[in-house]
């Protein structure tokens, strides 16, 4: 059974760093793609980023292009969200989501969350 499990959210000031971790098991991710996603209060849950974990092509919402940097490690089965310049705006709950394999429509695996908390 395919996991996700996310780490590294915490509380930061306005234009400060985190980078969050979701360590994937259970499953063969070469083919797959890997996402983050993220909640505020009150809100729909939105579109981050995106890595296709094969050729590591990536994608971004625009709210957070030239800020966020998404990567994978293939031997730590692990993918990162590097978040600079953080803005309060940005506080939510980060959720690390799945397609495994690949061609899926939608996403069938998503981890806990993890919260960020960005004060100004």
């Amino acid at each position: 059974q395919v996991q996700l499990v996310e780490s590294g959210g915490g509380l930061v000031q306005a234009g400060g760093s985190l980078r969050l971790s979701c360590a994937a098991s259970g499953g063969t991710f070469s083919s797959s793609v890997m996402g983050w996603f993220r909640q505020a209060p009150g809100k729909e849950r939105e579109f981050v980023a995106t890595i296709n974990w094969s050729g590591g092509s990536t994608n971004y919402a625009d709210s957070v292009k030239g800020r966020f940097t998404i990567s994978r490690d293939s031997a730590k089965n692990t993918v990162y969200l590097q978040m600079n310049i953080l803005k309060p705006e940005d506080t939510a709950v980060y959720s690390c989501a799945a397609r495994v394999p690949a061609w899926r429509s939608v996403y069938n695996y998503w981890g806990q969350g993890t919260q960020v908390t960005v004060t100004s």
